[in-house]
């Protein structure tokens, strides 16, 4: 049978469009392309700017990751000026970035990707009462009960009814892929409604400690709140008390709604443990502690790397060892195509070499995306939630260890299956619920150092531009929700002279290296001719796959044959 062409476009909103080019045959994935279809340059607009307000702008490259550049760009600055932050003022960056972690994993799952896995329109015809003892059975979540099943199934039979199908539109349902029973069906419906109420009520989270959601507001030295229990303007006991029932509703979705559903949904999907492996190097920075000296080890998450698929042995992560390659993208390096630059060293060079749009094929030549190709040791590495436990899980962090093992005995499956499909789907789930838990820790630890009379969240020492040597470079990590993020700046009198930032869609929808090398969304989809695709008018394994990486679809998926023609346009809702 020959080979079949099939371009999805575009697939995230994100950081960028994301073309996805496949070749295919006898119903397998043989090839594939990952193409960026839109230039970033943030890097550009901060160049001669106060290295302060560096974060204002970075957080801007995206308004679903939101404050996870922010974070990223003061620890940079922060680094470079050699400034320490008060322990309370990390405690709260980690509280900030913990609820950003469990709205961006929930939001994912329900919203961006559950309905790869769950069919709309088999919900309407499940019985209401079946489910809410179905959803009993899973967990003492209190909205479980057949009135609530019953007003979802009517509502959405409404929209069906009169054609107005809204999120629901464009979907695939009835395709074959699809396995749950109704009743399962109609309870990820509803919780995927209520899902979109409770991440907006727990980012006030936000509001609180940062003043707004999205693009918070941090400070290079510390964080921009203050802390007086009798001040109504301040962090004081109300909104203390208000910050604990906040993380407390985190939890308790997370530990009988999200989690649940996730396991019941992966149930049946078991060979999606196997589908979907992507490349056997996997990196997290930790977290976190890069900007605090004295921070308790607690809120600390272990760094590491993972080489060529052993899961076992852990390397220590060494910064230096990352290059960023052009081979394939649209930028040029003065040093030659085929040279990795340090993101120190690294440049912003524009050098579109493509076709003029519209045009039907990115693929057939050497530069094909605007996303550079990250390496680490020369390796393709992946990043993200798998990249976190699996590290976790061989520095034998114990609760890591213990979630993971029963997880995993619940899948039927080995560790090996973190690197798949369903694996990195599973592992947000975990992962959550780790994060709920240290947010309980790291909320107990600020109150208790409020009680001691610890209330500084801020360093000023550092603050005036006379203070900093006259160069100066640094790094920012963070684990954001997607992956290991970094910006990298290098200041000179006191205005930024280079900035680079590598985030974590960098690592993972980069394109081919000079060496040949796939990145961690083409390995996903091509490597060994493995991945199915039963009906390429309705590319729903392929889906399923790239949104396991969460790249944030975008909400028209268009497809096009070899030819060019228009052959389906899909709403991803």
């Amino acid at each position: 049978m020959s080979s079949q062409r099939i371009v999805i476009d575009p697939i995230t909103r994100i950081e960028g469009h994301l073309r996805i080019e496949l070749e295919a045959s006898e119903g397998r994935i043989t090839n594939a392309w990952a193409c960026a279809t839109q230039f970033r340059g943030i890097e550009k607009i901060l160049q001669g700017r106060d290295p302060r307000d560096a974060w204002a702008l970075a957080q801007r490259i995206c308004g679903v990751c939101t404050g996870v550049h922010a974070i990223a760009s003061v620890r940079a600055v922060e680094d470079a000026i050699n400034c320490s932050i008060p322990v309370q003022a990390e405690l709260i960056r980690n509280l900030v970035s913990g609820m950003a972690i469990l709205q961006d994993h929930v939001m994912h799952f329900y919203h961006l990707h559950a309905l790869d896995w769950v069919d709309v329109k088999s919900a309407l015809s499940a019985d209401p009462q079946t489910t809410a003892r179905l959803a009993a059975s899973l967990s003492p979540w209190p909205n479980n009960s057949a009135t609530w099943f019953r007003e979802v199934q009517q509502r959405v039979a409404a929209s069906f009814a009169g054609g107005q199908l809204g999120i629901f539109a464009s979907g695939y349902w009835g395709h074959p892929a699809y396995r749950l029973p109704p009743e399962a069906n109609l309870m990820a419906l509803g919780h995927y409604l209520e899902a979109l109420k409770w991440q907006r009520e727990i980012i006030r989270l936000h509001a609180i400690f940062a003043g707004r959601n999205p693009h918070p507001n941090f400070l290079v030295g510390g964080m921009a709140c203050a802390i007086n229990l009798d001040n109504q303007l301040t962090i004081n006991t109300v909104r203390l008390d208000e910050l604990r029932g906040l993380i407390a509703q985190a939890r308790r979705f997370v530990d009988q709604v999200y989690y649940p559903d996730l396991l019941a949904i992966a149930g049946f999907y078991p060979e999606y443990a196997s589908i979907g492996v992507s490349s056997p190097n996997l990196l997290a920075t930790g977290e976190s502690g890069f900007s605090c000296s004295g921070a308790p080890k607690a809120v600390e998450l272990p760094a590491g790397v993972l080489l060529d698929g052993n899961y076992r042995e852990l390397h220590p992560f060494d910064p230096m060892k990352i290059a960023e390659f052009v081979s394939s993208a649209w930028y040029s390096y003065p040093e030659g195509e085929k040279l990795g630059l340090h993101p120190w060293r690294g440049k912003t060079e524009a050098h579109y070499t493509g076709p003029p749009p519209p045009f039907t094929q990115l693929s057939d030549r050497e530069k094909y995306t605007w996303v550079k190709a990250p390496r680490y040791e020369g390796r393709a590495v992946q990043v993200g939630p798998n990249a976190r436990l699996l590290v976790a899980y061989a520095r034998g962090e114990g609760e890591t260890v213990r979630l993971v093992n029963e997880g995993l005995g619940r899948l039927g499956a080995g560790i090996e299956a973190l690197n798949s499909t369903l694996g990195r789907t599973w592992c947000r789930a975990l992962e959550s619920l780790l994060v709920a838990r240290r947010m309980e820790q790291w909320y107990d630890q600020l109150l208790e150092r409020i009680e001691s009379g610890d209330v500084a969240t801020f360093n000023p020492e550092k603050w005036e531009p006379e203070s900093w040597p006259k160069q100066a470079q640094g790094v920012g990590f963070t684990e954001a929700a997607r992956g290991m993020l970094s910006h990298w700046v290098e200041i000179e009198k006191g205005r930024i002279a280079r900035y680079q930032c590598v985030v974590p869609s960098t690592w993972n929808s980069s394109g081919r290296d000079p060496d040949g090398q796939l990145g961690p969304f083409e390995h996903a989809l091509a490597a060994g001719g493995r991945h199915p695709l039963q009906d390429p008018q309705r590319p729903l394994e392929v889906l399923r796959t790239i949104h396991s990486f969460d790249p944030c679809e975008s909400c028209a998926v268009h497809l096009l044959d070899p030819a060019g023609g228009s052959a389906v346009t899909v709403k991803a809702s």
